[in-house]
């Protein structure tokens, strides 16, 4: 397979794109602060759209900063909103299928640029499958590992081409439904273009002091190639090739927060959220398991990877109200959290639109 044979007709607009580019603050560690006289109002849209610092979270978060109604579930359904977008463009998708089963959705713009290798890729038109048009891998790739290899080669010279940006060398498992059999693996950056299920757990850490429930928070490197300078959950990681959910998190737990496995043994499942998202040729079909993990209240996090900029502890209600006035969380990070507010009785049934949002955060293909 020869890369620089390959005609590129089209750029393919990258899928995430950065509401942060500016420097980073200052990274530490530290316990939720105080309100102090010396905090001037803020903009909500104005810190959305531009880089932030734990004092602007601090300033946003307050009961008063605001005269809204916490029971005014409207900020929580536009983060909903967020995560699934473009649902009208479905028809621009038809599905990619490996031995008679569903595993994606490629766009029919980037099936073009998947034409150009036939020796992997073949597009089928309407042939009375039952299908319509979709996109196969050539029935000469027998085996998951002679798939996995055949598509790394194709991915990567579409990543030369800067056609899928972001490329990281880690794989993602391609099947129809968690769990079940496994075609090939496919390059994690390359998972929203062949619009396959991608699975990730994230986690929820919390402290009891004196009644009251306060959440770990991490605010996200300003080198991650997504999302940079973003509020983030304590811990979070996709869900890679042979890996198990629990073993997982225990490891994301050691390198994101230095969570010793003594304690991360004892985060429990309690559910799982799921989106679709399409943005231009990207379609995002993803289901997050998520955990909560009770934590010592004299525990402090320490970021092991590089990958988070520092960490504060803040009341639960106040997380709240960064969730429903702002965008500084990841947006997907929103919706673990919401499901966390509803578990642990911060949005109740007395609440107009709960079993709404609720619903709500199942809007994707949970299987």
């Amino acid at each position: 397979m020869v890369c620089d044979t390959y005609h590129v007709s089209q750029k393919i607009r990258q899928p995430l794109a950065s509401l942060y580019n500016s420097k980073s603050s200052p990274s530490f560690i530290a316990t939720f602060p105080a309100r102090t006289s010396s905090y001037r109002p803020l903009s909500a849209a104005t810190i959305s759209c531009s880089s932030f610092t734990w004092d602007d979270v601090v300033r946003v978060s307050q009961p008063d900063y605001l005269p809204d109604d916490s029971s005014d579930l409207r900020g929580y359904f536009e983060k909903i909103k967020i995560c699934n977008r473009g649902s009208q463009k479905q028809s621009d998708f038809f599905p990619f299928i490996v031995e008679d089963q569903i595993v994606g959705y490629v766009h029919n713009g980037f099936a073009n640029q998947l034409r150009g290798f036939r020796d992997v890729f073949v597009h089928s038109e309407n042939n009375g499958s039952g299908y319509g048009s979709y996109m196969t891998l050539n029935s000469k790739l027998r085996t998951p590992d002679e798939r996995t290899r055949a598509v790394g080669e194709v991915i990567k010279c579409l990543g030369e081409e800067e056609l899928i940006p972001g490329i990281r060398n880690e794989l993602y498992p391609v099947s129809s439904s968690f769990g079940a059999p496994i075609f090939f693996s496919l390059e994690r950056a390359a998972a929203p273009y062949f619009g396959i299920k991608v699975y990730g757990v994230q986690m929820n850490g919390y402290v009891e002091r004196n009644g009251q429930k306060f959440l770990w928070i991490g605010k996200r490197s300003q080198v991650k190639p997504t999302y940079p300078g973003m509020l983030d959950q304590l811990v979070a990681g996709g869900l890679p090739h042979g890996i198990a959910c629990g073993k997982n998190l225990i490891k994301e737990c050691e390198e994101e927060a230095g969570i010793p496995t003594s304690l991360s043994s004892g985060a429990i499942a309690v559910g799982a959220v799921s989106y679709m998202d399409i943005d231009g040729y990207s379609y995002k079909r993803d289901v997050l398991f998520c955990y909560d993990l009770k934590l010592p209240e004299d525990f402090v996090p320490q970021n092991q990877d590089g990958e988070v900029e520092g960490f504060q502890l803040i009341p639960v209600t106040q997380v709240a109200n960064v969730i429903r006035r702002t965008k500084l969380f990841k947006p997907n990070c929103s919706l673990v959290i919401i499901d966390f507010l509803f578990r642990h009785g911060y949005i109740r049934p007395e609440f107009f639109g709960y079993l709404d949002l609720l619903q709500s955060l199942k809007s994707g293909d949970c299987s």
